[in-house]
C-alpha cells in the first residue's frame, strides 16, 4: 500500500475556534459536500499564517463555508487564518494509475471558486 492525497481544501479560513467545545475541526456541509470528506475522517491541518500543522478528525458544521477548530485543536490557530486541509487514502499499487484527488480551491469567505480531480 502507499499513501496518496485523497482531498484537499485548499486557502480556507478558520471563521472561529473554542477550546471547550467537543470535537476537532469542523466544516460546513458545502465544504464537506465539495471535497468528499466525511464526518470522523482524519486530516491534516496546515496553518498558512503560523506553519503549525495538526492531525485531528472532521466533525459536521451547521453553517455553509464553516471551518472551524475545537479543543485541543483551537490552539493551532486564530479566526482569519489561512489553512489548506488534506486526507489521505492508502493505495493499493494495483490502483494508483486509476487513483483520483479531490482538490477544492476556496476564496475569501471559504466559498468554493473550483472543484477539480487530480491522477498522481
Amino acid at each position: 500500500m502507499r499513501v496518496f492525497l485523497s482531498a484537499k481544501l485548499h486557502r480556507g479560513s478558520i471563521t472561529h475556534c473554542d477550546l471547550n467545545y467537543e470535537g476537532s475541526c469542523g466544516l460546513g456541509p458545502d465544504l464537506l459536500e465539495a471535497s468528499g470528506l466525511m464526518p470522523l475522517e482524519k486530516i491534516a491541518v496546515l496553518n498558512l499564517n503560523t506553519g503549525n500543522r495538526l492531525e485531528t478528525y472532521v466533525i459536521k458544521a451547521e453553517n455553509q463555508g464553516e471551518i472551524s477548530l475545537n479543543g485541543a485543536a483551537a490552539r493551532h490557530a486564530a479566526a482569519g487564518d489561512r489553512v489548506i486541509i488534506l486526507s489521505y487514502a492508502l493505495v493499493p499499487p494495483s490502483e494508483i494509475s486509476t487513483h483520483r484527488a479531490r482538490i477544492v480551491i476556496l476564496g475569501d469567505q471559504n466559498q468554493v471558486l473550483s472543484c477539480r480531480d487530480e491522477a498522481p
